[in-house]
């Protein structure tokens, strides 16, 4: 066991690169699985059955023809059948996972946090994911893939405490179910709210499922974080979108999900750095104000 405080990692520092060479593979073979997702849960077709297959000429997909990354390079982008031309965005899907995966990855063992974390950032990292390319395309983020990590978020820390470093059981998963049950409520009630004041949809249920599950995947800081980055830049990306468009901004359809699934995996890598860095300015300018 390789000891790196304050946490014991079971392989030895020259397999650094290997492992993470393995998380990359992960996370390309979980982006594979991702765009499956993507194509069949908003039309509500099974996951797991049938087999892939090409949708120009119904051809199945063999095993050594859906390796990730590389059949689509071998391939040439085309199906093997009938030469129709497969769609860039699997390639891309599996590559970004495998690349965000890996952030994370080496995010956890270079500030020396628990390996179990992976866990919760490995399945918000699939949320992210799979919230941005149906969300933008459907304008729906579906229970399918909010729930599963509502409940890793909630059960995790009762497995394992120390992933919020704590000792005890209970203490772990309060701090998980606390963010989860205010970013349920909360967002519930702005969306209900929301929708009274401006006479339409302000905050869809998918947007307050997919909250709650960040907050039980990182407790009230991690959600409100989230919600005012998220906010912050679907404000700014709505307001491109108008002069784009030109068109008045509250008659335009915003998809909120892509920006908070962006502020979700910002705070997976930065966001307590950037929280801490933002209350220390808050200290440091109310001492200043005092002195004036």
């Amino acid at each position: 066991m390789y000891n790196l405080w304050p946490y014991q990692y079971p392989f030895l520092p020259e397999m650094m690169n290997f492992w993470a060479f393995v998380v990359f593979v992960l996370g390309a073979c979980i982006g594979s699985f991702l765009n499956v997702c993507i194509w069949r849960i908003p039309r509500d077709e099974s996951i797991f059955s049938p087999p892939s297959r090409c949708p120009a000429c119904g051809h199945w997909i063999r095993c050594y023809e859906n390796i990730p990354l590389l059949s689509w390079i071998f391939l040439r982008g085309k199906c093997s059948q009938c030469g129709v031309r497969i769609s860039f965005r699997y390639f891309f899907v599996e590559l970004l996972t495998g690349v965000l995966f890996l952030l994370v990855w080496l995010k956890i063992i270079f500030e020396q946090q628990p390996l179990v974390l992976a866990v919760i950032y490995f399945a918000v990292t699939m949320l992210v994911v799979t919230t941005i390319f149906i969300d933008i395309e459907h304008r729906i983020i579906p229970d399918e893939t909010t729930y599963p990590v509502m409940l890793t978020g909630l059960v995790i820390p009762l497995i394992f405490p120390e992933v919020w470093g704590r000792h005890s059981r209970l203490d772990a998963f309060l701090f998980s179910f606390a963010g989860f049950f205010v970013a349920l409520i909360f967002s519930l009630a702005f969306s209900l709210i929301g929708k009274r004041i401006f006479r339409r949809e302000a905050l869809g249920l998918g947007d307050v499922k997919f909250l709650a599950a960040i907050g039980a995947c990182f407790g009230l800081p991690g959600f409100i974080f989230i919600l005012f980055i998220g906010s912050l830049l679907g404000s700014v990306g709505g307001i491109i979108k108008s002069l784009i468009r030109k068109k008045k901004l509250r008659r335009l359809t915003i998809p909120f999900g892509p920006y908070l699934a962006f502020a979700a995996y910002l705070w997976m890598l930065y966001g307590q750095s950037l929280a801490k860095w933002y209350l220390e300015f808050i200290h440091h300018a109310a001492n200043l104000l005092k002195n004036v």
